[in-house]
């Protein structure tokens, strides 16, 4: 399908169709998809913008939801953070478990490393996307915020961030001036005052120590069935309730961390059974990262990777295959 490009004459920025918003979208932020609409009634926007010195996108849309699935992850390895801040009209975001619900003014925090759906609730609903690097800001703030969490518009520091947004709006966005690498730093500041753990006092060089001690302990032993929270602490010579608050600060917790280190082994070990063409079997892979009920491997499985076990072989199948036609393209 060509691409179909309009001047929208109200506020500047083009009109795009559905291949078009897409392919900007995926060549700044990864894979976002519109769903829930015939691509042919399709109506978006979507201006590069530089806000502060961080590379940004003016964001417009008409369809029900945008979507970005594990697969989607998986296929562009991007795991920034994308500061979300609603223009106009209302949205709700789901991710880690999270539904908020996003008015003119709020903001979103939304990590590409996990799975989110956007639901856009008007036809001009417009949000301003900020591209955060997670080193950058994980390293300035000192914690790893979660995604799918939002700051209000009555708070100070979403009002100050908003204003910020707008007047590069209204600058066009384009200029990037000698401040803007201290001003990032201040949004920096912003975003931390914002999504911080409810308790930073948990959150220190020490306690970091102790907790890179624990994930050392789960990455030698999670493949065990029976391994879990109460003995990582037992090994690691602290109480259960402390070692949670230690992952809850980071907005995680061990058995989640657990599951996901043995679900992404499990990923390997279906990719390796692929190329090799060694047809293990799928239940001797369970066990082989710790998962002794096999029904419950495949529940787990389908919730990170949107299918099953035995699809997500057919899924490297197609993607090889993809590949392979765009490289002979």
């Amino acid at each position: 399908m060509r691409a179909i490009v309009h001047q929208n004459r109200s506020t500047g920025r083009p009109k795009l169709g559905y291949d078009a918003w897409r392919a900007l979208i995926h060549s700044y932020c990864g894979r976002f998809n519109p769903e829930g609409i015939e691509p042919k009634a399709f109506v978006g926007q979507a201006s590069p913008l530089s806000v502060c010195g961080l590379q940004a996108l003016d964001i417009a849309c008409n369809p029900g939801r945008v979507e970005r699935t594990q697969r989607d992850i998986r296929l562009d390895g991007n795991d920034n953070y994308y500061a979300v801040l609603q223009i106009a009209g209302q949205s709700t975001i789901a991710q880690n478990d999270a539904v908020t619900a996003l008015g003119a003014g709020d903001v979103a925090l939304v990590d590409a490393a996990r799975p989110v759906t956007v639901f856009c609730e008007h036809r001009q609903t417009q949000w301003i996307s900020l591209h955060l690097l997670r080193p950058s800001l994980v390293s300035h703030l000192g914690f790893e915020p979660q995604g799918g969490l939002t700051g209000h518009r009555s708070t100070l520091a979403a009002r100050l961030l908003s204003e910020m947004t707008r007047d590069v709006i209204a600058d066009d966005g384009s200029a990037i001036g000698p401040a803007d690498a201290y001003m990032h730093l201040a949004i920096y500041d912003l975003l931390g005052a914002l999504f911080a753990p409810p308790d930073l006092r948990a959150v220190s060089p020490h306690t970091d120590k102790i907790f890179d001690r624990l994930c050392r302990i789960i990455k030698s032993r999670f493949a065990e069935p029976d391994f879990g929270p109460a003995d990582v602490a037992a090994e690691a010579g602290i109480s259960l309730r402390y070692l949670q608050k230690l992952f809850a600060v980071r907005g995680s917790s061990c058995t989640h961390f657990v599951q996901s280190l043995r679900l992404d082994h499990a990923a390997r070990l279906l990719h390796r059974r692929e190329l090799l063409k060694t047809k293990q079997p799928l239940r001797e892979i369970a066990g082989a990262v710790g998962f002794d009920d096999y029904a419950h491997f495949c529940r787990r499985f389908h919730d990170r990777f949107g299918c099953p076990p035995s699809g997500y072989t057919a899924d490297i199948r197609r993607d090889s295959s993809d590949t392979g036609a765009q490289q002979q393209e």
